[in-house]
């Protein structure tokens, strides 16, 4: 995977207008992809937590694992032009309206790549978010669509690949979940912030 340099902040005078609420951002995609925002997306007060925890630095680089529409990379690159976020996505529509979303909003420091996130190299990272996107393999309702497979097996196979990959990392790497059911977190995470009631928490590799 190939990543550009960041040149220059986003043109935030441009982007701004999209930030003032979720009901504003969401005019960013079509219809049917703002309908899945309240299950699928994530808010952007919770962007904004996420990613201050997550880009402590300037060398920051952060993967969203199933980054969707792109919502939570496209917030937090404008919260933290500074960082490097990555999203990657099995759905190329998905990934093609996040591209889209993208160019309205003119900003510079992220990127999206269609691919399974086990075909990621996690050491070109040094933070990940992670809203728990293998959960749609649980459940039968409420998925955003049915381009995909769904199971258990795969649900307890992407949390396991997802465990071992995460105990690789470095000392100091960082971990935010979000309505996660905590399966693929290594016990060589510790726990250094909650939020939104226990639903948001920032991990931290000791």
């Amino acid at each position: 995977m190939r990543f550009r340099s960041i040149s220059s902040a986003p043109n935030t005078r441009q982007a701004d207008k999209w930030f003032d609420s979720d009901l504003a951002f969401h005019r960013l995609y079509p219809v049917d992809i703002q309908m899945l925002a309240r299950r699928h997306w994530t808010p952007l007060h919770i962007a904004r937590l996420a990613s201050q925890f997550l880009a402590q630095h300037s060398r920051a680089r952060i993967l969203d694992i199933g980054s969707g529409a792109g919502k939570f990379c496209l917030a937090s690159a404008y919260y933290k032009p500074q960082a490097q976020f990555t999203g990657v996505e099995q759905r190329i529509h998905l990934v093609d309206i996040a591209e889209s979303a993208k160019g309205i909003l003119d900003l510079n420091n992220l990127e999206f790549v269609h691919g399974n996130f086990t075909q990621i190299d996690f050491r070109s990272f040094n933070a990940f978010y992670f809203y728990n996107s293998f959960y749609e393999n649980l459940i039968r309702e409420d998925r955003i669509d049915e381009s995909i497979d769904y199971s258990s097996e795969l649900y307890h196979y992407y949390c396991r690949f997802l465990f071992q990959k995460l105990e690789e990392m470095q000392p100091g790497t960082r971990l935010v979940t979000y309505h996660s059911l905590e399966d693929e977190i290594p016990p060589s995470y510790e726990l250094k912030e909650t939020h939104a009631e226990g639903l948001l928490k920032c991990w931290e590799k000791k």
